[in-house]
């Protein structure tokens, strides 16, 4: 199987699907969904609240951070992780566009 070529579509295109990539998996909207209820940065405590191995959470952090939908801080030996607010109303704005394209079928299959 071939290289995707990304460079056939748009910006807007790619950087949807990067979202949609990163969000994509159940660990990911857990531990979003965690931070949001939160109201605040967390520090260190996804392990007890997911249940998931450290090394797990980190890959999953990693994902969520390189499309910038959290950041992160270090403080001496924790890392505290919270939502990017700006990204975050990007990303609402976009699904919001995406999703509110018209789709009416007369003749469907």
């Amino acid at each position: 199987m071939g290289l995707t070529k990304t460079e056939m579509f748009t910006d807007a295109q790619n950087e949807l699907a990067s979202i949609l990539k990163a969000l994509g998996h159940p660990a990911r909207i857990a531990i979003l969904q965690h931070i949001i209820r939160q109201q605040a940065c967390i520090c260190n405590d996804l392990v007890d609240e997911l249940g998931l191995a450290q090394a797990t959470i980190s890959q999953h952090l990693k994902e969520l951070k390189s499309i910038g939908i959290i950041k992160g801080n270090i403080e001496g030996t924790s890392v505290c992780y919270c939502i990017d607010e700006k990204v975050w109303s990007k990303i609402k704005s976009d699904l919001n566009i995406f999703f509110t394209d018209h789709v009416t079928f007369e003749k469907c299959c």
